[in-house]
């Protein structure tokens, strides 16, 4: 009994400490959302970022939150020849990011802890030895990797429908629950069958448009899977709000009702 007693109260103390930590967590996340970024700040996303330019006043100063919330929590390394990750460079992305946080209820990107940044595209040797070139990754281990030359160009042309911050956050937001597959953890377990319906109907219809060799307004990379589908469609969503409501209405309503946000309402 006395050995049963030592383990309930070693249980009890590890139960305490979880509930401390989360109790801390959730008291510095509510100050670094309650201070503001510098006006210098300011004016450079406003400068460097059209996206966050066009959001009404009272969605931009929600975001500085998250962006201080961001950068509290999350590192940043340089990696290949960058031998410095900026101020600017650390702002560009994390309010890229953050975007993905604003209405959707998601408080953070689950097990990230660190963006590696590589200053231009960066070479990629697989399990098998085939290199390849890439411009951005998500891991499911905790890590983002960027090229800051396509950060910088994704966050300049908000129109191409191209930007490889919000692609790879996407992908955060679907490795959420630790799987990829183009199915991120939703407000209610009612919205999943309408959310599934739409986002296979509209997978089969990019299939289909990118066989016969059709042009979408969603990039072909989209075929890849369901998961690249997701966040291509994200990036689409932000970049080309009009021309996507206009061709995928259904997929443009279930992202609408995902981020909590509508973008054309920026435009």
């Amino acid at each position: 009994m006395e050995g049963l007693g030592v383990i309930v109260a070693i249980i009890a103390v590890v139960f305490l400490a979880g509930g401390l930590h989360r109790g801390v967590r959730k008291r510095r996340r509510e100050e670094a959302r309650s201070t503001s970024l510098s006006e210098e700040e300011r004016v450079l996303l406003i400068e460097k970022v059209p996206l966050y330019a066009r959001m009404p006043g009272d969605l931009q100063i929600k975001l500085d939150g998250l962006i201080q919330v961001f950068l509290m929590e999350v590192g940043f390394e340089p990696c290949g020849q960058l031998r410095e990750v900026t101020r600017e460079m650390q702002l560009l992305v994390a309010s890229q990011s953050c975007l993905l946080l604003l209405g959707s209820g998601y408080e953070h990107f689950g097990r990230l802890r660190s963006v590696l940044i590589y200053p231009d595209a960066y070479e990629v040797r697989d399990e098998l030895g085939v290199e390849s070139i890439r411009l951005g990754e998500s891991w499911t281990s905790g890590s983002v990797v960027l090229s800051w030359e396509s950060v910088r160009q994704g966050a300049r042309n908000p129109e191409d429908g191209l930007n490889v911050v919000l692609h790879e956050f996407a992908h955060q937001l679907d490795q959420f629950d630790g799987v990829a597959d183009g199915l991120p953890v939703l407000r209610e377990r009612r919205d999943y069958p309408q959310w599934a319906g739409v986002m296979q109907a509209s997978y089969a219809d990019l299939l289909e448009k990118v066989k016969k060799g059709r042009r979408t307004i969603l990039d072909d990379y989209g075929a890849t899977n369901p998961a690249e589908f997701f966040a291509v469609a994200t990036e689409t969503f932000f970049e080309k709000p009009v021309q996507l409501l206009r061709e995928h209405p259904m997929l443009y309503g279930e992202l609408k009702s995902f981020y909590g946000l509508d973008p054309i309402e920026w435009e």
